[in-house]
């Protein structure tokens, strides 16, 4: 009786490089995508998409380097379009070989355990998604610096530094192990709070203190979704109904209040409001993700775990009694 070998994955992350971008754009260069495989999970915060081509290689009969070439001849000869991209057998793989690719590129690393680790094991431990540099800092505190010592260090001693699911991910994922799928036409979510004044509004405090405000709604909604942001962005709107906006892409994803509200405070400072009469802020978590996604490390002091278990105290207390009943984030202490 003979069985049926599964047939090797092969995922593709790209990234597109136009002159100017455009919504417009962005749909027409997915649609070129789309002509290649029908499996295509867009990511338009950065202009880049994920693409399974495991059932495409069959269909056009050519292998990831082929179809990749075909495609990305297909993206310059119809919009003008240089694309980067990186193709492997999970997600993680796929996104860190589009990192290490300049425009007009290709990186792509077969289905195969020795390829596979000859990719992983030198890179830097920051390198492998879900390790940020706060992360990749904590590590190597402990001699762990790249992605091979990841691979080797025991489980155990991997969850006492990053605690029990993301020291799962991290070793998974240093291994090559990663089985998420590639989800057509999911797109990015984003998670908003917005203040209305009663009266334009000219105090630099009450603009202070509205958008820290703002912040601990959006923290306690991400952590009750069980997601995490990514990226902030704050809008501000005045008298005359002008907006200004400006975004910032968080140093590590999180739905951490005070890792947002610190990002709040730049946003506002870039701003250089001063004395405009402010009738109304916004702020958009950007680009979310589960939280399982993400790795929080462990730090070696307990401040950073004394404020976590303060916002877990403050999100039962808004449940049982209302926003608002725990003071305004400005109670968190300010990031430093």
């Amino acid at each position: 009786m003979s069985t049926t070998q599964p047939r090797p994955r092969a995922i593709l992350r790209i990234h597109f490089h136009p002159a100017e971008r455009t919504d417009e754009l962005y749909g027409h260069l997915l649609t070129v995508v789309d002509g290649i495989s029908s499996r295509v999970e867009p990511l338009p915060a950065d202009w880049s998409a994920y693409v399974d081509l495991t059932g495409a290689l069959s269909y056009w009969r050519r292998d990831v380097e082929g179809l990749v070439a075909v495609l990305r001849l297909r993206l310059l000869a119809l919009h003008g379009v240089q694309c980067s991209a990186g193709a492997g057998p999970t997600r993680s793989i796929a996104a860190m070989a589009a990192d290490i690719t300049p425009p007009g590129a290709a990186t792509v690393v077969r289905d195969d355990p020795y390829e596979v680790a000859a990719f992983l094991r030198t890179k830097p431990a920051s390198a492998l998604p879900g390790i940020g540099p706060k992360t990749a800092k904590t590590l190597a505190r402990y001699g762990i610096t790249s992605v091979g010592d990841i691979a080797d260090t025991q489980l155990p001693t991997l969850q006492r530094i990053l605690g029990a699911t993301g020291a799962r991910l991290a070793h998974d994922r240093a291994r090559g192990i990663d089985e998420r799928p590639v989800v057509p036409g999911a797109a990015p979510r984003t998670m908003s709070a917005s203040r209305r004044f009663d009266r334009d509004e000219l105090d630099p405090d009450q603009h202070h203190r509205a958008v820290l405000g703002l912040v601990q709604d959006l923290g306690g909604r991400l952590r009750t979704s069980g997601e995490i942001a990514q990226g902030l962005t704050l809008t501000a709107t005045y008298a005359d109904r002008s907006q200004t906006t400006r975004t910032r892409s968080l140093t590590e994803p999180t739905a951490h209040t005070p890792a947002l509200a610190a990002a709040a405070r730049d946003l506002l400072a870039c701003l250089g409001l001063q004395r405009a009469r402010v009738r109304a802020f916004a702020v958009r978590a950007e680009r979310l993700l589960p939280a399982e996604d993400t790795v929080h490390q462990l730090t070696l002091d307990d401040r950073d775990d004394k404020l976590r278990r303060l916002e877990t105290a403050i999100d039962k207390a808004a449940t049982r009694y209302g926003p608002g009943v725990a003071g305004a984030a400005s109670t968190f202490p300010r990031a430093g």
